[in-house]
């Protein structure tokens, strides 16, 4: 049962959520994780891992996992993320990883969630310079509003994003006291839920560690990184799809 008053926390299973869920934890009194299950691929193996490492937090308030439901597969039809048909690898620019919609379809289901449960807000955690149109802080502003009305409220539904101003590596550093070797970060997962060490999210994972000067402790299907990624560029972690 979800307390009164709890922050709702969108967890994808990545080190951005993570760190966002734990941190909540710290410094709220109830944290209720919500994972949205789209149909999506790699939705398998982040729920694996995402279950893993909330059995490492040592706090009574997180509240047992909530996993809602919604399809996506009519909206996306053939799409790399539905199909599993080549996805973004490690030469690709991020704009490749964007999913149509995803933050406003996460936030509206999330939102009718936090509500009818006495949520007093929701959390998730894109990072800085995220690219994407539904992860800027107006639309997250306007996402609030909306929802604040549509349900109701005399008031905007709170959405906070206390990761927005970081860097990948300045998140890592951050978490680097958690279980980050149970985060998970891939769009094409191995047997055995394994990263595939090929793929843009892999990459952007392995350049995280190696930024903020962190041991990875990520398993790889492949060791062989790819293509190398400018360290100079600034890596825009969000929720499209896994961070």
């Amino acid at each position: 049962m979800v307390k009164q008053g709890s922050l709702c926390v969108l967890a994808s299973g990545g080190i951005d959520s993570a760190v966002a869920l734990a941190e909540a934890a710290r410094n709220a009194e109830s944290v209720v994780p919500v994972y949205v299950r789209s149909g999506l691929v790699w939705e398998r193996a982040e729920i694996y891992w995402l279950k893993r490492w909330l059995q490492t937090l040592d706090d009574s308030d997180v509240a047992p996992l909530e996993i809602l439901e919604l399809p996506v597969s009519d909206l996306y039809g053939d799409h790399w993320s539905v199909t599993g048909v080549e996805p973004p690898d490690d030469r690709s620019a991020d704009e490749a990883t964007y999913l149509p919609g995803r933050n406003i379809l996460l936030l509206a289901k999330a939102g009718v969630f936090a509500v009818t449960n006495d949520c007093r807000a929701i959390v998730l955690g894109p990072l800085a310079a995220n690219p994407f149109p539904d992860a800027t802080p107006s639309f997250f502003e306007a996402m609030a509003t909306a929802l604040g009305r549509g349900m109701g409220l005399d008031h905007r539904l709170p959405i906070e994003t206390p990761l927005a101003g970081l860097t990948k590596s300045e998140v890592v550093r951050r978490g680097a006291d958690f279980r980050l070797d149970l985060t998970f970060s891939c769009l094409d997962p191995e047997s055995e839920h394994q990263h595939c060490g090929a793929c843009n999210k892999c990459a952007e994972r392995r350049q995280g560690f190696g930024d903020a000067g962190v041991n990875d402790p990520t398993s790889y299907a492949t060791n062989d990184s790819g293509a190398s990624r400018p360290t100079s560029r600034v890596r825009r972690g969000s929720v499209h799809p896994s961070a």
